[in-house]
């Protein structure tokens, strides 16, 4: 799966995405682009998920008309050792995203043993 890696996040997270086509905003020369542009920009160039850690994203856009899915990585920080425990859960998060979804991948809560994959509740995805 073509997979577009947001610019704040490391690009050194792309080898742990295993099985997918891993580019990121600055390899494809889009640094700097809004997040509106950005992601027209990736659905244009054939990218079927955008991964972020952007946590106002779903905020900012209406995610529900996209033609590719989002996938937010909420780690304490954008280190990649943070990212790192989250990577299971966004694989997962990743393989069921839909055009038009948004899912958060959030650390684990007290008690669990994985990183947990949530649906955002304001974005629905499109049949």
């Amino acid at each position: 799966m073509r997979i577009l890696l947001d610019e704040q996040l490391p690009r050194q997270l792309a080898p742990y995405l295993v099985g997918h086509d891993v580019r990121t905003v600055h390899q494809e020369s889009w640094a700097g682009l809004k997040n509106g542009a950005l992601l027209t920009q990736a659905e244009n160039a054939g990218f079927l998920v955008f991964l972020t850690g952007d946590q106002s994203l779903e905020f900012q856009q209406n995610i529900s008309k996209r033609r590719l899915g989002v996938v937010v990585l909420c780690a304490a920080s954008n280190a990649l050792e943070d990212l790192l425990p989250l990577v299971p859960a966004g694989l997962t998060a990743i393989a069921t995203v839909r055009p038009g979804q948004l899912i958060r991948v959030e650390p684990c809560a007290a008690g669990d043993r994985l990183p947990a994959a949530r649906f955002a509740s304001t974005v629905q995805a499109v049949a």
